[in-house]
């Protein structure tokens, strides 16, 4: 049986969730909930399965594949929302069916070795740092060509994480402005990844379809291993 705590947080963020779709005139259908479970053993990913979520969410590629093998037998999809070094991509690729985090020319090129198709989400870059992930808003168009040359990635439409030092709402508008870019060349990649734990409402008055959450539901996450 999940752990109390974690159902009785689980059901309030999906209470949230459920809220804010009705004060932006959204059907909460419209929402993939992707639960971010990093430094978190595979037991909590368990006891999620049992409350009813379907979609997992990892950053670290040595914590995700071992935690994958180890549950290979739920049925879950599993999202990799952490920056992706190109050396990973295709080793990612392998247990990962969605890649929210694409962002530079080198790991569409791995992508486009393996055999079957992912799904994909270019990461745009709201910070201004290039050292941050994702890629500069006035390099993107050049990164949807790329990415639609590659028939193993499915692209879905663009992922972003809000800066800190920014209000979240302006922050998702920046990307809202920025999805004409991608369905003017892919008119289905309407999706929005956008959302965590800290602003998750703001996105979904801004058209995000999934949600990366973690510690509202998680808790705090334990020590890195």
């Amino acid at each position: 049986m999940a752990d109390q705590a974690l159902a009785a947080r689980y059901h309030e963020v999906r209470a949230r969730i459920e809220a804010a779709c009705g004060q932006a005139g959204r059907s909460v259908d419209d929402i993939t909930l992707v639960v971010v479970t990093k430094f978190h053993p595979p037991s909590l990913v368990r006891d999620l399965v049992e409350l009813g979520v379907e979609h997992v969410g990892e950053s670290r590629h040595q914590e995700a594949v071992a935690k994958h093998q180890e549950l290979s037998d739920l049925r879950l999809t599993w999202h990799f929302v952490g920056q992706l070094q190109s050396n990973k991509a295709r080793a990612v690729a392998e247990y990962c069916q969605v890649i929210h985090s694409i962002d530079r020319a080198s790991v569409v090129q791995k992508l486009g070795t393996i055999d079957h198709t992912v799904e994909g989400f270019i990461e745009i870059n709201l910070t201004g740092d290039p050292g941050r992930g994702g890629v500069e808003p006035e390099q993107l168009g050049q990164l949807v060509d790329t990415v639609l040359e590659t028939p193993q990635i499915a692209l879905r439409g663009l992922m972003a994480v809000a800066p800190q030092d920014q209000a979240p709402a302006a922050a998702f508008e920046r990307v809202v402005a920025l999805q004409d870019v991608v369905t003017s060349r892919a008119p289905l990649a309407t999706d929005l990844s956008l959302g965590m734990t800290g602003d998750f409402e703001e996105a979904i008055q801004a058209g995000a379809t999934h949600l990366r959450i973690g510690s509202a539901i998680t808790g705090n996450r334990p020590p890195a291993p």
